[in-house]
Formats: structure tokens, sequence, C-alpha cells
């Protein structure tokens, strides 16, 4: 592996370097993008059951806020229950709009590592091939291990970054489309947690 790592030149270092970042994104929206975590079960249920028994007061509040995503969301709704519909469905999405940002941490530089490591191959492959052409033109083409190093360089490099990019590209997309089905499914909690609500203290004003 090292040796490797020495025929690809020095363009191999950030290709690596790539990698690792990349790998320690991945385990990390792994383990922060997990649906237990994001959008614990039941949440809306206790929510309601709080409410019920009157016992949502700042420390319920600030529990429920500091639980998941999702409990970010809620409870900007909760806040504002006893004002009208419209006003706690706003403050729902501007604290969604918080809440996606965090979940999509990191996703940029995946995304980017996996568009720049097919690149840092390509140009290893075309430092290679200079290497390549300078050997032939200084010594002709009578010795094979002399072009061996820079043919070997560009393929190396190329197959080092393609090798980064492809897996990194699968998890990006991976993340993308699982950020979305999240945000969806928040957001039909905090809507039925609005209707749920609303329609109670509306009952209990009449």
């Amino acid at each position: 592996m090292l040796e490797l790592v020495k025929a690809g030149g020095w363009l191999m270092l950030p290709i690596i370097a790539s990698s690792v970042i990349a790998l320690a994104i991945i385990v990390e929206r792994l383990w922060s993008l997990r649906v237990r975590r994001v959008l614990p079960k039941h949440l809306v249920a206790q929510v309601w059951r709080w409410d019920k028994i009157n016992q949502l007061d700042d420390q319920h509040l600030k529990e429920l806020q500091a639980s998941s995503p999702l409990g970010a969301i809620l409870a900007a709704g909760i806040i504002n229950r006893h004002k009208n519909r419209e006003f706690m469905k706003e403050s729902i999405e501007d604290t969604g709009r918080h809440v996606v940002h965090e979940l999509e941490r990191f996703l940029n530089s995946l995304g980017t590592i996996a568009a720049i490591t097919p690149l840092l191959g390509l140009l290893g492959t075309v430092i290679g091939m200079i290497k390549v052409f300078s050997t032939i033109t200084t010594q002709g083409v009578g010795d094979p291990g002399a072009l061996a190093g820079g043919i070997s360089e560009a393929l190396i490099t190329t197959a080092a970054g393609m090798s980064v990019a492809i897996p990194t590209l699968m998890f990006y997309r991976y993340f993308r489309g699982r950020v979305r089905m999240l945000v969806l499914r928040m957001e039909k909690e905090a809507m039925l947690m609005v209707e749920i609500m609303h329609g109670t203290h509306k009952r209990r004003d009449d």
C-alpha cells in the first residue's frame, strides 16, 4: 500500500486527506441522521399529554427543545400555542429552517470532496503523462523502466481519485435524500401538533 502511495506521487496526499475527511463526515452523519434521534417516537403524543394535565411549563419546554430536532420544532410552536394557527405555523417554519441547516451540516463539504477527488486524479494523470513525454524526449523509448514511473503515477492517481469520489458521491446523494425524508416527516408531525393543540385550546376557550 505504501509503495502505491509513493508511486502515485505527491498528489496522493490530498487524495488520502480527502478520503479521511469524507470518512469522518460519513460516520458523523450516519450517527446524527438516525431516525430515532431526529424523530423520537410518540413525541407529539407526549406533548399532548403534558398539555392535557397542564405540565407544559418552561422546564418541559427546555427538555423538549434539547431532546431532538423535532423537539426543537415542536417547542417553537408550543411557545405560541395560545396564538392563532398561522402564527404557530410561522414560528415552526422559522425554527425548521435552522433545524434543516443543522441536518445538512457537512453535506456541502462531502459534495465538494466527491467533485474534486476525480479532478485531483486527472491532474495526477496529466502530470504523469508529462513525465512520460519528457522522458521520451530526453531518453527516447528504448528504456521501458524510465517510462513506467510516469505511466504508473498517471494510473494510480486516477484510480485513487475515483475510488474516493464514487463512494463519497453515493453517500452524499443518500444523505441528501435522507434529510428530505426527515424534513417531510418533521413537517407532518409539527402540523399534526398544531391542529391538535389549536383545536384543544379552541375548545377550552369555548
